[in-house]
């Protein structure tokens, strides 16, 4: 499968950075966010489609209002959807820019009229958030588009991710990814459940990855290490600057240090590989093999004494050790030879 240009078949990981609400209001600092992730070394960055009025009702009923120890405790879904949203005026100019620059850029589309929108930019992937899995009229309307679906599955039933797998595969759809998620913002990180990340992949027949909430960069390793073909992360270009996201954004730096950990544990990882490479050759003169250890004449018995298996590695393979010993010798033989018989 590719998004965009980037082929996940191969053992490179695709990074997104995810923009979300780390504007703060600014298409200069959205701009300058899309540069600042190409330079730390992402593969994509990530906007969010949507308007408040798309997303909940303008309504301070208790059913509205944010609770329950959040970031965002007091505020009406309303509130915090108008404050974080990007404005879809600005899409062009973010899409233009990044294709501009070489990242890959595409959206998570909240509702149609999104997906609809979103079409005129010919996204390279469309993203469907956690708290949308089960929308299943949006999952199929945006799997219908046929371009790579990639689910988070943060809050979702083992049912509801067949249900999203299944829909996306009825319209012909087959580039699906699930992302393993805990939708908790920041996410304590007893809560990641990473193994769940192979599972997922297994279990739906899709390539896996991970939408990381947590603190730090120690998750996503090991999500990597894990088999994470995608890895998601909040990307911010200065946590001065506030915002909704801001407490589990990464900065430049923090980013940056990501990426690098991320690829330098594709490179540990290798691959299955038993075959004896050139450098694995090479090691061997420093294996252990059969040397004389004692000079010895013709018709001398072989013993312990007199071969012995040491390093290095250019004389018989010590398996015949057992086979040798008590034979005749046929020669004389000096110590420090290469045994051989």
């Amino acid at each position: 499968m590719k998004i965009g240009q980037f082929d996940l078949n191969t053992n490179k990981v695709y990074i997104i950075a995810e923009l979300s609400a780390n504007h703060n209001g600014s298409l200069q600092t959205a701009l300058d966010t899309i540069k600042a992730a190409k330079e730390c070394g992402a593969d994509a960055i990530k906007l969010q489609t949507y308007t408040a009025n798309t997303l909940t009702l303008n309504c301070k009923r208790d059913d509205f209002m944010i609770n329950g120890g959040t970031l965002w405790d007091g505020k009406s879904l309303y509130e915090l959807y108008k404050e974080a949203y990007t404005p879809w005026p600005w899409h062009k100019e973010l899409f233009e820019y990044a294709r501009a620059i070489d990242i890959d850029i595409f959206s998570s589309a909240f509702d149609k009229t999104a997906v609809d929108f979103l079409e005129q930019f010919n996204p390279s992937a469309y993203k469907i958030a956690s708290f949308e899995i089960t929308d299943y009229d949006l999952i199929r309307y945006t799997a219908s588009k046929m371009k790579p679906m990639i689910i988070s599955t943060g809050i979702a039933s083992i049912d509801e991710i067949q249900d999203a797998v299944d829909i996306c595969r009825e319209v012909d759809n087959n580039n699906i990814i699930l992302l393993k998620c805990t939708s908790a913002y920041p996410a304590p990180q007893e809560d990641a459940n990473l193994v769940m990340i192979p599972s997922l992949a297994q279990t739906f027949g899709v390539i896996s990855g991970f939408s990381d909430h947590t603190l730090g960069s120690t998750a996503p390793i090991a999500a990597v290490a894990l088999g994470a073909k995608v890895i998601e992360k909040h990307f911010i270009l200065d946590k001065s600057i506030g915002g909704a996201d801001v407490e589990f954004s990464m900065d430049k730096q923090e980013f940056k240090d990501m990426v690098k950990a991320i690829r330098d544990t594709q490179k540990l990882l290798g691959k299955i590989d038993y075959s004896l490479t050139k450098k694995k050759k090479e090691s061997r003169r420093f294996s252990r093999s059969l040397y004389v250890a004692k000079d010895i004449k013709k018709g001398e018995k072989f013993s312990e004494e007199n071969i012995r298996s040491v390093r290095p590695g250019y004389g018989m393979h010590p398996k015949y050790l057992k086979d040798i010993l008590g034979k005749t010798s046929q020669k004389d033989y000096q110590f420090g030879d290469r045994f051989q018989w």
